[in-house]
């Protein structure tokens, strides 16, 4: 199966982010997308950003256009929001972004009427209908086509990392799990979705993609659900591994980091230099640490089987990369990882949450509310 990589200026950006839609007084999720999306989406036709619906009518996806820079890309999610909110606020629906609500059933919740939705849901049963997660997806352009499989399988050994500063979903259907991104285990039990196959070259996806194609696992590339994969048609590498970001600054600083590390592979690929790659057995293993313990998670860093602290690690990272955030004019939203790091992601602001309340949940999607309407400033308020 031949497949393009479209034309892509390298180092652009594109942002997605899945939003859940809540009852303002008692916080668990509304089914009420579609009453808004048909005004929504024609409003945001002539604009740089989109607003469309999801797999469950209690979500609404918002997406950038393509941004020259993190702070291009993060307006036009701002924009969107704005937007969204002259709909969701005379409606009396409030919005909030995590991994996971921490106490909706599955049960209650409404599949969008779209038939690649219903197909979705016919073939994985219990584990679809399961599927009350979201993300955010963060595209970077790359600009040849045979720099993506090395960038992916470099970058695949910071998927702990990214995961570990989103993790949002300490709590599912009402349950304390014990996981720092519940949502990370539960999305990879869909056919194609979790970490990417090692794949060598772009030869090599066209195979895989002819292969899944014949066999019936899937229709075409969109149905590719990895961690991290290519995006065809606009040219991209597209990390998907992170949960939803609480709050907008939270987007900014993941997609900088992002935007940052895709750069840094790409030089060293423009300098002849073969990218440094960890075996697939530590990249599971790895995964299920950030999974479990977040940023305080010991990640294996290189071949050798060397282990780390996520923390630490990421604290190195990101101040050996800082030149390349200033080239592409990402110093601030780059530097605000560092603040994460510091004040704790997203799951440990719900977990102090739960605690200072005795396990309300209830009070957990009010601080998330609260987080996404003002950031994470508003973490402990009304706590």
């Amino acid at each position: 199966m031949k497949l393009e990589f479209a034309s892509s200026a390298r180092s652009t950006v594109g942002l997605e982010w899945e939003i859940m839609l809540a009852d303002p007084v008692s916080g668990d999720l509304v089914g009420r997308a579609p009453e808004l999306l048909a005004a929504l989406e024609a409003e945001s036709e002539d604009e740089r950003h989109t607003v469309t619906g999801e797999l469950l009518t209690n979500t609404i996806e918002v997406t950038s256009g393509i941004g020259d820079s993190v702070a291009h890309a993060v307006d036009d999610i701002a924009n969107a929001i704005t937007a969204v909110r002259t709909a969701t606020d005379p409606a009396g629906i409030e919005l909030l972004s995590a991994g996971s609500h921490p106490f909706a059933q599955w049960f209650d919740q409404e599949v969008t009427d779209k038939s690649r939705y219903h197909t979705l849901i016919e073939r994985t049963q219990w584990w679809g209908r399961n599927m009350m997660i979201w993300g955010i997806h963060v595209h970077i352009g790359v600009e040849d086509q045979r720099k993506v499989f090395p960038i992916i399988n470099a970058l695949s050994a910071y998927l702990p990392h990214l995961q570990a500063l989103s993790a949002s979903s300490p709590f599912w259907a009402g349950e304390r799990t014990g996981y720092a991104s519940n949502r990370a285990l539960v999305f990879q039990q869909l056919p194609t979705a979790g970490l990417p196959w090692p794949l060598r070259d772009w030869a090599q996806y066209e195979s895989y993609l002819d292969d899944m194609v014949r066999t019936g696992v899937m229709a075409d590339a969109t149905e590719v659900r990895w961690d991290i994969r290519p995006a065809p048609r606009w040219g991209t590498i597209e990390v998907r591994a992170c949960d939803g970001l609480s709050t907008l600054p939270e987007l900014a600083s993941v997609a900088a980091l992002v935007q940052v590390l895709v750069e840094h592979f790409s030089r060293q690929l423009d300098e002849g230099r073969t990218l440094p790659e960890l075996p697939a057995w530590f990249h599971r293993e790895n995964k299920w640490r950030a999974a479990r313990y977040g940023l305080d998670a010991r990640v294996i860093v290189d071949a050798a089987g060397t282990q780390r602290p996520v923390r630490e690690h990421l604290a190195e990272v990101l101040e050996e990369l800082a030149p390349v955030a200033v080239e592409l004019g990402c110093v601030r939203e780059f530097g605000n990882n560092a603040v994460t790091l510091e004040n704790g992601a997203s799951y440990e602001r719900q977990l102090v949450i739960a605690n200072a309340t005795a396990g309300d949940l209830t009070a957990v999607v009010q601080h998330l509310i609260r987080e996404f309407r003002s950031g994470p400033e508003a973490s402990t308020e009304g706590a």
